[in-house]
Formats: C-alpha cells, sequence, structure tokens
C-alpha cells in the first residue's frame, strides 16, 4: 500500500505539531547535556517549513522534501539545522519526481535520510546521537519491507526500534557534538536529538496507518 503524497504533507503538518507541543520536553533534555535549545529550534524551524508548505505541496514529493530540507537548514540553529536539513534533502533526492511512495521507496529514503546524516555529522552508534535512533529504525524498516510486512507494521517496527535506541541513549557518554564536552557527566541523560528523530518516525506511523 503506497503513501501518497498528501498523506506525505500530512506528516510534514504533524511533525510541525508534534515538534511544537514537545518542545519545552526537547529543551529540557537540551539543557541537562546541550545548549538549551533543541526544542526551540526544532520549534522555529518547522514553523518556517509549515508556512512554505503551501507553495510546494502540490509537487513531487522529491521537491516537498527538499523545500522541507532547504527552509530547515536556513531556519534551524545550532547542529540541528544541517542535520535535519540533510534527512529531508537526502530524502528528496530518493523521492525525486514521485507522487506516491511505496514501503521500500520509504525505507530507501530513510536509509539515504540516515546516510547523509553520519557523513555530515560522522557519528555512529553509540555517540549518543540522533543515529543511535535512526540506524535501528532504518534496520527494522528494511527487515519488514523485505519480508513483505504490510506498510502499518512495517512502519510499527521502525519506530518501535527508533525508540529503544533512543532510551539507550541514557546510558552512553556522549562522544559527538555538544554533550561530548561533559564527559561522564553526559551518561544518565537521554539524547534530544535521537528523541526528536523517534518522535518523527513515531508520527510518520500514526499518520500513515
Amino acid at each position: 500500500m503506497p503513501i501518497p503524497r498528501d498523506d506525505v504533507v500530512a506528516w510534514i503538518k504533524a511533525v510541525a505539531e508534534m515538534i511544537s507541543e514537545n518542545s519545552s520536553y526537547l529543551t529540557q533534555l537540551d539543557s541537562d547535556i546541550g545548549d538549551a535549545d533543541h526544542g526551540a529550534n526544532m520549534d522555529r524551524g518547522f514553523k518556517a517549513v509549515i508556512k512554505k508548505l503551501p507553495e510546494v505541496e502540490d509537487k513531487d514529493i522529491g521537491t516537498i522534501f527538499k523545500s522541507v530540507g532547504m527552509t530547515l537548514i536556513s531556519t534551524v540553529g545550532g547542529a540541528g539545522g544541517p542535520l535535519y536539513g540533510t534527512w529531508f534533502l537526502q530524502a528528496g533526492m530518493k523521492t525525486a519526481g514521485k507522487m506516491e511512495l511505496t514501503p521500500a521507496d520509504w525505507s530507501e529514503a530513510l536509509e539515504a535520510a540516515l546516510n547523509g546524516i553520519v557523513m555530515r555529522g560522522k557519528a555512529e552508534p553509540g555517540d549518543k546521537t540522533m543515529v543511535d535512533a535512526l540506524t535501528p529504525a532504518v534496520a527494522a524498516l528494511k527487515q519488514a519491507v523485505q519480508a513483505n510486512q504490510p506498510l502499518n507494521t512495517a512502519l510499527e517496527l521502525s519506530a518501535e526500534a527508533a525508540k529503544k535506541g533512543m532510551e539507550a541513549t541514557i546510558p552512553l557518554v556522549a562522544r559527538k557534538g555538544r554533550a561530548s564536552y561533559l564527559g561522564e557527566r553526559s551518561a544518565g541523560h537521554q539524547d534530544p536529538g535521537a528523541t526528536s528523530s523517534y518522535l518523527m518516525l513515531r508520527v510518520a506511523a500514526d499518520t500513515w496507518k
């Protein structure tokens, strides 16, 4: 069962709403180990995305994703802008010209997003970053798609894997980003980037089921 373009637009709108609702929670997580601005930055970025959306929501999915990516890069401060911008730019390249996404299309787009984030941020699993949530999410999604699982099952497995990856950042000592300056003191705190990444995939599972 494919994901039509209008459902992709609905997901972006739902992500913006979710980020807005969780802005202070994400900022609280970031105040423990970062600059205390992740929620506010992401909220500002997605509010800008929603303003820009009417210009592109009748275009193909790749164009929509690229617009989201460029908007996030230009409006989100800190490391979040380039990293989340990369997510959508890479996904946009994989979905160029498409008016709907098969489960395999989404799997390839998310994998391209992860690879782009890894290249840009130079982070790997275990570094206490968004990569810790996205890596198991992509693996679970690919496995489900290859096993011909229904779309809603594949999305659910992907979101659950992201959640486990997010929770697994709590005991880790950060090796990348602002949190790495804290050394051992970064342990015991959940990574804000892994949290926002999980929330975005949770919203995808809820919106596209």
